[in-house]
């Protein structure tokens, strides 16, 4: 089939007008291939047929035989959101909006609907609302925020550890970064388990998905009328008394965003990244061994694995085209960060090791890059080192077939990560994450990020009345030096 000449906008070309009943292998009206449904439960399989079938650049349907075009290049992705002049993220713009073939209740308005926030904006708006978002961003402490990353990691481990058993998706995956994303905005008493299922709910869709979603709302407003009261040092805060002056409204959906974005994509990060750690014994290996850091794990899981599959959307601002195929103006295009990490043309090899390499689409690009990107890299860091150096012989309770997914066109959410290992005792979350008993003379294998860890033993106590003896001065430098160490480690 060539797509080109119609139009995927076009609701009135009978040649888009499928046969009365037919049920043709997935497909749609014109022959196109479903993104939803029974036929799409395998949406990588999917994409690979179309990219067969079409190249870089690939018309689909969405829920309710939306016309959609997915990019599937690497290099076409990164064009398009690259491209200002030709590609923005306007939804007013979408042709199937503006005829009334998308509805109001269509299952993906939320995605669609134009919100008064920077990911939809456009010029000197655009940059007015951005340049809030990323100045708030800026003044973000992040070895405060990693020490607090730490102990939160300490809090969530302690609750199961003694029980040798846990489910890292919804007892660690899911809370960890809830935790520290309160703790960024400056409302860390507003943390626990009704945070987190009202984030879950709002993100699934459920039929309880509006009441969480006011909950949510009602929660950032009070945040966003006491920090416009009385500012402080968080980044609501300084979002609110930005000089680019954002209303009222401009801020309650912007922490909206920042939350719900960030908190759905490292909880994803997290699982995934845990999951290739117990499933692959290669991973693993290379983890033991110190051939690979966590840090380069995570970014090996955001090229295998990116927390978000599709971005929903950019739109056409004039006749273009994009990966052999005509693109009209009011044409919809999803950006295809799953499918562009597996290009064939950047990644013949899907098996060869991605070590040091960013140039993956998890985080999008251009204009409209995830501007938390760094917070997203440091939980999942910080986090799954603390794991695992709590827990060493963790292993997975299950076979791997048996773990499912919750899918969607926009991401694929591990639903349970089932585990065991020995049980462990608690452990201060003040400290360094340590495995007790562990000899101080043998190196933990699990300890591989670049920041060492800390000395387990105190400083010690210099005697009450006669001096130590200190013939070379630099020796006795160093209770002091390891004393700022460790008030630097406890944010003191």
């Amino acid at each position: 089939m060539t797509p080109e000449p119609h139009s995927l906008t076009s609701t009135d070309d009978p040649a888009l007008g499928p046969p009365p009943g037919c049920p043709a292998h997935g497909t749609g009206p014109g022959g196109l291939r479903r993104l939803y449904g029974p036929e799409a439960e395998d949406l990588g399989a999917v994409y690979e047929k179309l990219r067969a079938e079409h190249g870089a650049v690939a018309p689909a349907l969405l829920h309710e035989d939306v016309p959609i075009w997915v990019v599937l290049g690497h290099g076409e992705n990164l064009h398009m959101v690259s491209t200002p002049s030709q590609y923005c993220k306007d939804s007013r713009l979408w042709t199937p909006m503006l005829d009334g073939t998308v509805k109001p209740d269509h299952p993906l308005m939320p995605h669609f609907a134009w919100q008064p926030i920077c990911a939809h904006a456009e010029g000197d708006e655009h940059l007015r609302l951005r340049g809030a978002v990323t100045g708030a961003m800026s003044t973000i402490d992040h070895r405060g925020i990693r020490r607090h990353i730490n102990r939160a990691t300490q809090h969530l481990v302690n609750q199961f550890c003694e029980d040798g058993k846990a489910d890292l998706v919804g007892q660690f995956a899911e809370h960890l970064p809830m935790a520290v994303m309160c703790e960024i905005l400056g409302m860390p008493e507003e943390y626990g388990d009704r945070l987190v299922q009202a984030a879950r709910d709002c993100l699934k869709g459920s039929e309880t998905a509006l009441a969480s979603h006011a909950y949510l709302m009602e929660v950032l407003s009070r945040l966003a009328v006491r920090r416009r009261a009385q500012p402080q040092e968080d980044f609501t805060s300084h979002l609110v008394t930005h000089p680019a002056g954002l209303t009222d409204e401009e801020v309650r959906e912007h922490l909206r965003v920042v939350l719900l974005a960030s908190y759905e994509a490292t909880a994803n990060l997290l699982a995934n990244v845990l999951r290739m750690v117990l499933t692959e014994p290669g991973f693993r290996a290379q983890l033991n061994g110190g051939q690979m850091t966590v840090p380069e794990a995570v970014e090996q899981s955001l090229w295998d694995e990116p927390p978000f599959s599709t971005v929903f959307a950019y739109f056409a601002k004039q006749e273009t085209e994009l990966g052999g195929q005509r693109i009209r103006k009011g044409d919809g295009l999803l950006l295809g960060m799953a499918p562009g990490n597996v290009d064939p043309r950047v990644r013949p090899d899907l098996k060869a090791n991605m070590q040091g390499n960013r140039s993956h689409l998890a985080f999008s690009g251009g204009p409209h890059e995830c501007p938390g990107q760094d917070i997203g890299r440091a939980i999942a860091d910080v986090g799954v080192d603390a794991l695992l150096t709590r827990v060493p012989d963790i292993q997975l309770a299950c076979g791997e077939h048996e773990l499912s997914w919750r899918s969607s066109v926009a991401n694929r959410h591990l639903v349970e990560l089932p585990v065991r290992f020995a049980p462990k005792a608690q452990q201060d979350v003040m400290e360094r994450p340590a495995v007790n008993p562990l000899p101080r003379q043998r190196p933990n294998n699990w300890q591989i990020s670049s920041e060492q860890a800390q000395p387990t033993v105190p400083a010690p106590a210099a005697p009450a009345h006669e001096p130590t003896p200190s013939p070379v001065p630099e020796p006795a430098r160093r209770p002091g030096v390891f004393r700022r160490l460790l008030r630097w480690w406890r944010g003191e």
